[in-house]
């Protein structure tokens, strides 16, 4: 399943978060098609300004940074290139939709890799 945790400045986040989490959602589906709208899972965390550092000091208006986990098998198929700058063009502009131009070239996407077998499910390890 598409998993995305976004690091957003608290008061950047406050009264976004439906769209944030609908803009996103989208951007998966437009790359994975419709079927992967019900499994995909978005955590916003919010942070305080005072805990985002960039080169030792505090980030002063740091854009959002996203990690989205993905089955490491994506990155063998042979369209993986494509899925891979779809996601993080998406996601980017998702991003953009509901911050603004001025975040766009700070964002941050980060495509994780899970192995099969390494996530667990309700205490049971999915090794698809």
């Amino acid at each position: 399943m598409p998993h995305l945790s976004v690091y957003v400045l608290e008061t950047d986040l406050v009264g976004r978060e439906n769209e944030l989490i609908e803009a996103l959602t989208d951007a998966i589906v437009a790359v994975y098609g419709d079927w992967a709208r019900d499994i995909a899972v978005v955590h916003l965390i919010g942070l305080p300004a005072s805990r985002w550092g960039i080169g030792g000091r505090p980030a002063q208006a740091p854009s959002p940074s996203v990690t989205f986990g993905i089955k490491e098998a994506a990155f063998g198929r042979p369209d993986a290139d494509d899925i891979v700058a779809r996601l993080v063009s998406g996601v980017t502009e998702a991003v953009v939709a509901v911050f603004g131009e001025r975040v766009r070239s700070g964002v941050t996407v980060e495509l994780v890799g899970t192995p099969a077998g390494r996530t667990g499910i309700g205490g049971v390890v999915d090794s698809r």
